[in-house]
């Protein structure tokens, strides 16, 4: 039992109720946000666009710190190093294809 004690002190405050509450609550609200902006809020396209976006990047961040600890353990900066080259690797191919689909055209 003691080393399940210390295991829990040496990874910090590691799936306590009061942060999946904390991420719980936010994952509401940021899924809420965007529901009102399509549905209620005189928005143009482009700002509902963009309530979107934000509140999605932003639900991701809250998935990741809350539920998924990725800034606690031992290795908690190379979590996140790993992750910051994912993302850096997915939005060069994703804005990559969007360049090369968009500026593909050929003149007959």
């Amino acid at each position: 039992m003691a080393a399940h004690d210390n295991h829990g002190a040496a990874y910090g405050n590691h799936g306590s109720l009061k942060s999946y509450i904390i991420g719980f609550v936010l994952s509401i609200v940021l899924t809420v946000v965007p529901l009102v902006a399509v549905l209620g809020a005189d928005l143009g396209r482009t700002a509902t666009m963009i309530v979107i976006l934000a509140a999605a990047v932003l639900q991701f961040a809250i998935q990741l710190l809350f539920f998924m600890h990725l800034r606690e353990g031992e290795n908690a900066r190379w979590n996140i190093m790993s992750l910051l080259l994912g993302v850096l690797i997915l939005v060069t191919v994703v804005g990559g294809s969007i360049w090369i689909m968009t500026y593909n055209t050929v003149a007959h």
